[in-house]
């Protein structure tokens, strides 16, 4: 364990050297921001739920998925998987940001995959982006000096089996009791006929 985190930190140490920059120093601390709490992913299933009639599915789904995450890493991963954080390892680093005072967990990114897995799974519009922003809170971590790349893997693997099981129970026991609210009718478009006749229909019954 000692030797693959002396690894990873030459991984960390690469990106500090390499990848740092004012711009970055200023995106970083607030596009990792994003991943606390799972909150923008909560978000959006709101946001699903609440505006997309058709993919209500969807955003339980996602909720689904964040819930099995919480339980699975805050609650039964992250006292058993006891790890120090990489700027405890080289305090020669300059933080960007507080220091936690937490032990690291997988929660964030765990979240952060399980929702995008959902999305995946049921093909919404929106995945693509969703996964660049998933991506991005996990590189942030390590940009930042506060996570170990296995850190970020482990959390990637435990979010996409969240987003499956969240799915597959969502297929084999939820969805049949819970059917699917049909999407809004899609708006016709007048024509200059239609109007044209509406004109015509309306004289004729004056």
């Amino acid at each position: 364990m000692a030797s693959l985190s002396v690894a990873e930190l030459g991984i960390l140490n690469w990106i500090q050297t390499n990848c740092h920059n004012e711009f970055w120093d200023e995106v970083m601390p607030v596009l990792t921001s994003l991943g606390n709490g799972g909150l923008i992913w909560i978000a959006l299933a709101v946001a699903i739920l609440l505006l997309q009639r058709g993919k209500r599915g969807t955003g339980l789904q996602v909720l689904i998925a964040l819930l099995l995450s919480l339980v699975l890493c805050n609650l039964l991963l992250k006292n058993a998987v006891d790890r120090v954080r990489p700027f405890d390892l080289n305090q020669m680093v300059q933080l960007l940001v507080p220091e936690p005072q937490d032990p690291p967990s997988l929660g964030t990114y765990s979240a952060s995959f399980a929702a995008v897995t959902v999305l995946f799974l049921n093909r919404w519009k929106g995945r693509w982006p969703a996964l660049a922003l998933a991506g991005g809170i996990g590189f942030s971590r390590m940009y930042l000096y506060l996570h170990f790349l296995t850190d970020v893997l482990g959390g990637v693997a435990t979010g996409v089996f969240c987003g499956w099981l969240a799915a597959t129970l969502w297929q084999k026991w939820i969805s049949p009791h819970w059917p699917e609210t049909p999407p809004d009718p899609p708006k016709t478009k007048k024509t200059h006929r239609d109007v044209m006749a509406r004109c015509v229909f309306s004289q004729k019954m004056v």
